[in-house]
């Protein structure tokens, strides 16, 4: 793991808020790679049907919290676990928090998940982070001041060559889509399975998200997320010159489903979602 100081993995403009962000998501996930293993189902629960929360999700947000609460005590704060949620006045900040993204890959004991804080003002993301624990790579964004992996600006991949694109998609449990008809979101999928390099289902939004303002993934969508999963990694695609949209194209409200991509292959992946006739 490196020993270098937080602020050369970030913008060389980094805020000392976007450092705050850094420093607290990597400290906790040494908790969280300190304890990857396969748990049994009676290690974890079930806060609906395949959503899952192991004791790390509740002790890594717990972690985060303590220290976001240190560092902007009049900020609201809105974690996935609702450890330490609370409310302020319309005007003021929210953070937003996902302690494991990728609960499932971490309670199977699979080395893939993301860690996210993201900060929004006024309805519009302007800050945030994804780490990938196991990996130790830390990903970062400022409205205004681009895209970064640990110091290194990133931008998405202009490859407007369909077959030569690889994309990533949410594979939905049932009862999870709710923008599009279940056929119409797989016959989606089918036509990336029928004309690009292929697609792949990571486990993760947040960093598969990140992978796409870092080139790894030329795009990527998914259905019934929220601001949480995908508020940061979102705000990277944007600021590594992709576009972030609901399936339809229309702006992304928080809530449900996400279309990122490179500015050349979004329209394509959009084409795919239009429903026949």
């Amino acid at each position: 793991m490196t020993s270098s100081p937080i602020s050369v993995r970030l913008s060389p403009t980094a805020s000392p808020r976007l450092v705050v962000l850094a420093e607290t998501v990597v400290k906790a996930g040494e908790t969280a790679r300190a304890s990857l293993r396969r748990r049994t189902s009676q290690e974890m629960l079930a806060k609906a049907p395949r959503d899952y929360q192991t004791e790390i999700d509740v002790a890594v947000e717990r972690i985060i919290v303590d220290e976001m609460i240190n560092a902007f005590p009049d900020y609201a704060i809105q974690g996935e676990e609702a450890v330490g949620n609370r409310t302020a006045g319309p005007d003021t900040p929210i953070i937003y928090i996902d302690p494991i993204d990728g609960t499932t890959n971490y309670a199977w004991g699979l080395p893939h998940f993301g860690m996210t804080i993201a900060i929004a003002e006024g309805g519009r993301l302007v800050a945030g982070v994804v780490y990938d624990a196991m990996q130790d790579e830390l990903f970062s964004a400022e409205r205004g001041g681009g895209a970064y992996l640990d110091g290194e600006r990133i931008r998405c991949a202009d490859v407007g060559d369909i077959e030569n694109v690889l994309i990533g998609a949410g594979l939905p449990i049932p009862g999870q889509l709710k923008a599009v008809a279940e056929e119409t979101y797989f016959d989606a999928i089918k036509r990336l399975m029928a004309n690009t390099a292929g697609v792949r289902r990571l486990g993760s939004a947040a960093l598969s998200i990140a992978y796409v303002a870092c080139g790894r993934l030329d795009g990527f969508f998914e259905d019934g997320l929220s601001i949480h999963d995908f508020g940061a990694s979102a705000l990277m695609v944007e600021e590594a010159g992709g576009i972030v949209t609901r399936f339809s194209g229309a702006a992304v409200d928080g809530k449900g489903d996400i279309l990122a991509a490179s500015k050349v292959l979004h329209p394509w992946l959009k084409e795919g979602f239009r429903i026949k006739a």
